[in-house]
């Protein structure tokens, strides 16, 4: 009978995926037209150490309405002090307009890159901390080059993860490879945000991206939940 559970839960979950990406269906990241995503990182010096590394971001943890969506993002060692040229760092440092050429650069260079989301049914359901280390962990599933190493940002391990991990706390201001995967994430949801808010637009989610701010809670109350608001959510709840 347990194992049942755990099938309809699992299958419920792909549902509820497959319903978030149906939204926005770009979820498979292209490669590089170049053939960048071809070709695995150079050796590093030292056999001690990993040869793949992915980092691993989430964002949208704070917000109201929306799926949490990470990014799992492998780099080339050759293109890293580039890219750190061009700007890449935390992906909240950067404007709008920064982190969306800075996303279309990584996802050129990248030996691969993959998105994974944890829907708010399943953020409900299971929290929004192991629903975002959901979300990582399905990130990292989807590569198609198996990492040795996941620098996972925070302080928290992905639960059942066969694939070597380290937590780095603010690795997006410590990791070129986390901080790459945090504006590659948060351009994906706030793309995603702007087309729901086409359907939802009595939420001003075109400017909040679905977090709290005092138009959005006037809106709840005005005009109640939506099914895309998290009712485990304080604001949610009370609506």
């Amino acid at each position: 009978m347990k194992s049942e559970g755990r099938k309809k839960e699992e299958g419920r979950g792909k549902k509820e995926e497959v319903e978030i990406f149906t939204l926005f269906p770009s979820f498979h990241l292209p490669l590089s037209p170049s053939g960048a995503g071809t070709h695995h990182p150079p050796p590093l010096q030292s056999p001690s150490l990993p040869q793949i590394i992915a980092g691993v971001d989430e964002v949208g943890r704070g917000a109201l309405f929306g799926p949490v969506v990470a990014a799992a993002c492998i780099l080339p060692d050759q293109v890293l002090d580039e890219l750190v040229s061009c700007g890449v760092r935390d992906s909240k440092q950067l404007s709008a307009a920064a982190r969306s050429r800075l996303a279309v650069k990584i996802r050129a260079v990248a030996v691969d890159c993959q998105i994974g989301a944890a829907s708010v049914r399943e953020i409900d359901r299971l929290n929004i901390l192991q629903a975002s280390l959901l979300a990582m962990k399905r990130a990292i599933l989807k590569l198609n080059v198996t990492p040795d190493l996941c620098l996972v940002d925070g302080n928290q391990r992905i639960p059942n993860l066969s694939i070597d991990q380290e937590t780095m706390i603010k690795g997006d201001s410590r990791s070129i490879q986390i901080a790459a995967a945090s504006i590659v994430a948060k351009v994906w949801r706030d793309e995603l945000i702007l087309r729901m808010a086409v359907k939802y637009p009595e939420y001003d989610l075109t400017n909040n991206k679905g977090y709290g701010t005092k138009k959005h809670k006037l809106a709840l109350e005005r005009c109640g939940v939506s099914v895309f608001h998290r009712t485990s959510f304080s604001p949610c709840r009370e609506s």
